[in-house]
């Protein structure tokens, strides 16, 4: 059976375990194996048309499967599939929805009478 490394946000899921085995021929049959086995894992994987989610990047020994042949592609016993969460950059100092004021004085933003 290949393994499926799992990502540190799921592993509350997987009881803790960061690999686990998983039955299927392809990505799609050993994911859809992995959901049925841990409740709550599929909500994390796939959106509600069955795709994997655009923020969860899958990869068959290290081979991002975009490049391969998506959920289809094949997997064997000795394979290795990891689940790999994007990761997204915060807002920049002073922009965006979670920009604060500097507090510094000399500088722009700071309170009434500093500087």
């Amino acid at each position: 059976m290949p393994k499926v490394r799992i990502p540190t946000p799921l592993r509350t899921m997987t009881k803790g375990k960061d690999e686990v085995s998983a039955s299927g021929g392809s990505v799609d049959e050993a994911l859809q194996a992995l959901c049925a086995e841990y409740a709550g894992v599929r909500e994390r994987i796939y959106d509600e048309d069955g795709s994997v989610r655009r923020f969860v990047n899958v990869f068959v020994n290290n081979e991002d499967i975009r490049n391969l042949d998506g959920l289809a592609t094949p997997v064997r016993a000795e394979d290795t599939i990891s689940l790999v969460p994007a990761i997204a950059g915060g807002a920049v100092w002073g922009r965006g929805p979670l920009a604060r004021p500097l507090l510094h004085k000399g500088r722009a933003g700071g309170r009434k009478g500093e500087g």
